[in-house]
């Protein structure tokens, strides 16, 4: 594989990336620095085929990225290859409001033909090329250039290693039959949805307990004002406010902006500042959630009773079993909290839909409804079907 100098230039990315969109897929990765902004700063883009790869400084002076960001959203020609992508999808979706198509994740691919759950690179390299990479560039500050050799060595690393590999793991796929199993994965991970930035909807990633309508609408308000404040400033989230400190003040509301100064996790200078007076705008302004907007109630009481709890351990105890008999991550079956709703009677599901029903789903619902049990066979733990046709007690007597 020919491995190209770095690119600083609008005319060799061009180049680069005319011949690559003859490719049938390319690996890309990321570094980018978040630590002290709000917005993720790409650093350097690294990408590659089976035949060249090369890293792309996004910081050089001048230099136009539209040939690859062209490349990555906009042909759909060629597959786009991560590896654990989510944030390398966020940065290309912030650039240009599009996220890459087609796109193939081998963390989540990994989840289909194995029980990795979360599979980091380096142990992704290790269990396919036999490879130990270097991690002391792992690190780095990014930002600073000029980049040394070893940094731009250990980059594109990330997508040499990775367009070796990826074939590999379709072949696993296809030889499985389970390739089918990912389409939606691949596509929830390419849902622009994922990515937007909506400083309405900022509320639902905090805890807040109960679901007094007053309550939430005032966390959803100091949730828009802190989004807005972050964005202004370029500024992560908690550098305006903790999470704890926004579900305090909406549990607890101030009544005046002097009351500020008391607030744990607020410096007392918000007592009479611009952004003190933001915030009390803020909670001012806010309005009881509509019953439209309430989170939605989290169903109690199991089909058993009292034993709710432990039918849902009998659940996750199945998920493991089956998890093992087949080679397949137990995260990519079922999530925990499905399986408590299951057991509290909910029936609308992910488990219970598509393939996921073939292969876990029927089974955890039949041991719901009491139609499985567990055996020892040979000394390992089996699930059996109890026949519905067996006679009971009474009909024998």
């Amino acid at each position: 594989m020919k491995i190209h100098p770095l690119i600083t230039t609008s005319e060799a990315l061009s180049d680069l990336c005319s011949r690559l969109a003859k490719a049938d897929f390319v690996c890309v990765d990321t570094e980018f620095m978040r630590e002290n902004t709000y917005w993720p700063e790409l650093c350097l883009i690294q990408i590659a085929d089976t035949n060249e790869a090369a890293a792309i400084d996004p910081l050089a002076k001048d230099i136009d990225l539209s040939p690859l960001l062209d490349l990555l959203v906009d042909n759909e020609d060629v597959l786009k290859v991560f590896h654990a992508g989510g944030q390398d999808v966020e940065i290309v979706y912030n650039l240009t409001g599009k996220t890459p198509h087609p796109i193939f994740d081998t963390q989540i691919a990994m989840m289909a033909i194995s029980q990795s759950e979360q599979i980091g690179y380096s142990n992704l390299v290790e269990s396919w090329l036999g490879l130990q990479i270097d991690k002391g560039a792992r690190f780095t500050d990014w930002s600073r250039r000029p980049l040394t050799e070893r940094q731009i060595d250990y980059a594109i690393g990330d997508v040499t290693h990775l367009a070796k590999i990826f074939p590999k793991i379709l072949q696993r796929l296809i030889k499985t039959g389970r390739g089918a199993w990912l389409d939606i994965e691949m596509e929830k991970l390419a849902d622009p949805d994922n990515y937007r930035n909506d400083p309405g909807a900022a509320w639902q990633r905090i805890k807040a307990a109960g679901r007094n309508p007053a309550m939430l609408g005032r966390l959803k308000a100091l949730a828009y004002w802190r989004e807005i404040e972050a964005q202004d400033k370029n500024l992560p989230r908690g550098r305006i406010a903790r999470d704890e400190t926004l579900a305090d003040l909406a549990s607890h509301p101030p009544r005046q902006q002097a009351d500020l100064a008391k607030v744990r996790g607020l410096s007392a200078a918000w007592k009479d500042n611009e952004i003190g007076k933001r915030l009390i705008a803020a909670l001012e302004g806010s309005s009881p959630l509509g019953d439209d907007e309430l989170p939605p109630r989290t169903p109690r009481g199991a089909p058993l009773g009292k034993e709710g709890a432990l039918v849902a351990d009998l659940l996750k105890l199945l998920l493991k079993i089956r998890s093992r008999e087949i080679d397949v991550a137990a995260r990519l079956l079922a999530r925990s909290e499905d399986l408590e709703l299951l057991a509290a009677g909910v029936r609308q599901l992910p488990l219970l839909e598509g393939w996921r029903f073939g292969v876990f789903g029927k089974d955890a619902l039949d041991l719901v409804e009491g139609k499985l049990a567990f055996a020892v066979v040979n000394g390992k733990l089996k699930m059996t079907h109890v026949d519905d046709a067996a006679p009971t007690a009474e009909a024998a007597e």
